[in-house]
């Protein structure tokens, strides 16, 4: 088998399974170890997969940049935003951050409900401007263009002042043992900063990004005190996270 057929297989495969061991493959292909951690490093260099230790791991299936997010999986992103707002009572100090679902959980909150929002989401703070009880308080910094929110010292000295009652997290990548991971660094100590200062942190994830990983890490998935996604708590995918006595919505 030539090169190019065992990076298509190695493909393949991660696109069923989301994940791929070295062993696995060296049997499956009929080639070393070796080879087959070749192969992976250089799928990885080209951004097709993420290499792990005895594998691989299949990236977040999301688009990268707000513009193209935005209007992906709307549907499942309102049934999501619904759930959430179980959570939310008046008085509450909440952390927003810039994930897409958290845009349409800000664009559902209801008229009557009095929260103080604080945020580095420039959609966050568009949506939420013409909100009648709802307190904002953007956390201002260097502009991060692919996701239109903040990043950078002075969010995180804001953030440092403030103890937050809930943070609801977008979710990029979400793996049982991986943890949650970030395609960006900056951003990734943003939402590690958020969740450390709020008494309760819930996930608002997809189906499809659950057993992904990107590069940036920001904690263990232990960290969490619930996983909000738009399919059934039963769902056997998120098994993994309720024995590990995450709460799933």
């Amino acid at each position: 088998m030539v090169k190019e057929e065992r990076l298509q297989l190695i493909l393949n495969r991660l696109s069923k399974d989301n994940k791929v061991r070295l062993d696995q493959l060296s049997q499956l292909l009929n080639v070393s170890e070796d080879t087959v951690r070749r192969d992976i490093k250089e799928l990885d260099s080209q951004g097709l997969l993420k290499a792990v230790r005895g594998g691989a791991m299949a990236h977040s299936p999301i688009p990268h940049h707000y513009r193209d997010r935005e209007k992906y999986d709307l549907g499942q992103k309102q049934v999501v935003a619904q759930k959430a707002l179980n959570f939310l009572r008046d008085g509450h100090v909440v952390f927003f951050d810039g994930g897409t679902s958290v845009v349409a959980l800000a664009a559902s909150l209801p008229k009557n409900l009095k929260i103080t929002v604080v945020t580095n989401s420039f959609p966050v703070v568009n949506v939420l401007e013409d909100h009648p009880n709802v307190d904002v308080i953007f956390a201002g910094g260097r502009l991060y263009k692919i996701s239109f929110t903040t990043i950078g010292e002075d969010v995180l000295n804001t953030l440092r002042n403030i103890r937050a009652d809930i943070c609801f997290l977008g979710i990029c990548s979400i793996h049982h043992t991986m943890g949650i991971t970030a395609m960006d660094y900056e951003d990734s100590q943003v939402k590690k900063l958020m969740m450390a200062q709020a008494v309760k942190t819930i996930a608002l994830s997809t189906l499809e990004k659950t057993s992904t990983v990107e590069a940036f890490y920001i904690c263990p998935v232990t960290d969490l005190d619930v996983i909000i996604t738009e399919t059934d708590p039963t769902n056997t995918a998120l098994k993994a996270y309720k024995d590990l006595g995450i709460e799933i919505v």
